[in-house]
């Protein structure tokens, strides 16, 4: 129990000003009431502060049940000694920990002068009203029930779902039945054998060791029930969970016991035993979706348990997220069989808001839609193109597109496989169509320091995330002359982005605006959360002064876009079902200079959708990404 003392405890005589005062029984009842005070609220009284018949009273022992609630006791008033007896009224306040309201009370207290000595004399109600021999103090925290998460048109996404806690109860089977049964049930249910026969050997003789919750109807489930082990038991119960055990996972988190580590962290919010959000919008809006607990103080021990206080709960309120589950669940499907880090985002241009968000096995359990930071590669030449544009360029002027070009000792080539028929001096539309490096590497040239950034917040790349939780859409600095400069037009060097952020920027282009991505309804851009680290943050807003995208600008850079598709690397998407889709590929070299990776993206426009899809490792945007980008694109037509 933590401790609180609001009084001044004097213990002994004090001489001040030569006269020993303590002498005094005003004075000395006084002390002995403040002793009394500071032992109530220590839990444990020094010697002599009180008397009782009997036994001294265990003070800890009475408030054990209280946990780590805080107690603070101070004197009222006293009343003048009369026949070697006074009384006096203490003031106490309890705070629980999480409970905003504490309890609040008064207590009669009675000192008497036995032999020369003032002391307490002990009656149970000096701790806490009506109290009496044999009842001890506990407190009993209730979470409300966690409220849901929903999705576009008010769809639910984490509701309660039916689960089964799965494990041993020791009352239906023999000790030694109960030890042979734990590893073969660990075994069923692929947890960790050795930990979980431990904790059946160290449980009560008549405890329910868990194993594991599952959903119901699981392979976990079917295969624990296989079993023709004494001791296996089935609790049904429910669980906030969303329609999948995959879905959305690295961007929603999960509901799960407080471990150690939140506990302490919360500063009391939290205690052990509480259900919370573990990564993800579950953390990051658990305050919301969590509610605020009943508390309520007991006296235990009695004929009955007696409640001394209690407060109401507040529900939990529901989250509404934009996410469509049609289109997130297309694009998990889409993802299941890539093996690297893999992610696709969805957003609908008119709106900025999230559609799908979702982020490939291949990352382990990471946010890569959200959080991965990588060279966007040629993707970027969407905005290294609106820079162009705002320097004068057009689809219609020349440039000269070169099988290599060297910036300072430096040496650039096209992709492999980049046709001739698109090399020479060639219109800038056929350039961007077949995404000829050596053209952009030239026309950036003529770009002063800031035009890249500026173009890159126009497109809503730069800006911080509105999403509600940890999220990052990209950085562009401005470009050092040489082969910074270079790099950077081709969305390389240090150029970075998520598949959100390119996402972003195809949105904008649709749009004719800079769009801000919504994931959260109304949320209002908070960006924190108990499960932030560094690398999730997003940066802070560009500096650069932001010059959004235009309509016109953006009825050019689709016009580009969709020669991507007619003339260029995205002739696949043709004939893909719904408006015309406008593309454009990318490729960003990473890893040891003799043994080079490759990052492989492709962003796409489709009526109101704007897609970014993105492979940690592959050949090419068209040879990887475009494939996933078209089995979603007819998926979700």
């Amino acid at each position: 129990m933590g401790i609180a003392v609001v009084v001044a405890a004097l213990v002994g005589g004090a001489a001040w000003g030569g006269l020993t005062w303590l002498a005094r029984d005003k004075d000395a009842a006084r002390v002995a009431v403040d002793r009394v005070a500071t032992g109530l609220a220590a839990a444990k009284f020094e010697p002599g502060a009180v008397v009782a018949d009997g036994a001294a009273p265990d003070l800890a022992a009475l408030v054990k049940g209280m946990g780590k609630a805080t107690h603070s006791v101070e004197v009222a008033s006293v009343t003048e000694p009369a026949d070697g007896a006074a009384e006096a009224t203490l003031r106490h306040s309890w705070t629980l920990p999480g409970s905003k309201e504490p309890w609040n009370y008064e207590t009669p207290l009675k000192v008497s002068k036995t032999d020369g000595t003032w002391a307490g004399v002990w009656n149970p109600e000096m701790l806490a009203p009506g109290l009496v021999e044999g009842e001890t103090l506990s407190v009993k925290r209730q979470q409300p029930v966690r409220a849901g998460i929903l999705g576009a048109g008010d769809q639910p996404i984490v509701e309660a779902r039916n689960v089964f806690r799965i494990g041993i109860d020791k009352t239906k089977a023999t000790a030694a039945e109960a030890l042979a049964t734990a590893p073969t049930l660990a075994d069923a249910l692929g947890i960790n054998a050795a930990n979980y026969v431990t904790a059946v050997k160290n449980a009560g003789p008549k405890a329910f060791v868990e194993a594991i919750t599952v959903r119901a109807n699981s392979p976990q489930e079917a295969a624990a029930r296989q079993l023709d082990a004494p001791g296996v038991f089935f609790i049904a119960d429910t669980r906030p969970l969303a329609p999948t055990a995959t879905f959305a996972r690295p961007l929603l988190g999960i509901v799960g016991d407080a471990t150690a580590e939140i506990v302490e962290k919360s500063q009391g919010k939290v205690v052990a035993g509480d259900t919370v959000g573990i990564g993800g919008l579950q953390s990051a809006l658990n305050d919301q979706l969590a509610g605020e607990p009943s508390y309520a103080v007991l006296a235990t021990g009695g004929a009955e348990d007696r409640t001394l206080f209690n407060t109401e709960s507040k529900p939990g309120s529901p989250v509404t997220l934009t996410l469509d589950i049609a289109k997130q669940q297309a694009a998990e499907a889409v993802l299941a069989k890539v093996t690297p880090a893999s992610a696709i985002v969805a957003i609908q241009p008119s709106t900025g808001n999230v559609l799908a968000a979702a982020s490939g096995p291949g990352g382990k359990g990471a946010s890569t839609a959200t959080q991965g930071r990588y060279a966007p590669g040629s993707t970027f030449k969407t905005v290294s193109t609106l820079a162009l544009l705002r320097s004068g360029l057009s689809p219609a002027s020349k440039v000269e597109c070169t099988p290599t070009i060297t910036v300072d000792g430096r040496s650039f080539k096209n992709v492999d496989g980049y046709p001739t028929s698109a090399l020479g001096s060639v219109p800038f539309g056929t350039a961007f169509a077949n995404s000829c490096n050596t053209a952009f590497i030239r026309a950036g040239e003529k770009l002063a320091p800031a035009d890249l950034p500026s173009a890159a917040a126009g497109l809503g790349l730069t800006a911080g995330s509105t999403l509600g939780l940890p999220a990052f859409l990209g950085s562009v600095p401005a470009p050092q002359p040489g082969t910074d400069e270079a790099a950077s037009m081709i969305g390389q060097s240090k150029v970075e982005a998520s598949p959100l952020g390119m996402a972003t920027v195809a949105a904008s282009i649709s749009a004719g605006k800079s769009v801000t991505p919504t994931l959260v309804v109304g949320a209002k851009g908070e960006n924190s959360a108990s499960t932030a680290s560094p690398s999730a943050s997003a940066p802070s807003p560009s500096p650069t002064p932001v010059k959004p995208v235009t309509a016109a600008e953006g009825a050019q850079l689709k016009t580009l876009m969709r020669g991507v598709v007619e003339q260029g690397s995205g002739k696949f998407l043709l004939d893909v079902p719904g408006e015309p889709v406008l593309a454009k590929t990318g490729t960003a070299e990473f890893g040891d200079v003799n043994a080079l990776k490759q990052h492989v993206w492709m962003i796409a426009i489709q009526g109101d959708l704007a897609v970014a899809v993105f492979v940690n490792e592959g050949e090419g945007g068209s040879t990887t990404a475009g494939p996933l980008l078209e089995e979603f694109l007819r998926a979700v037509a």
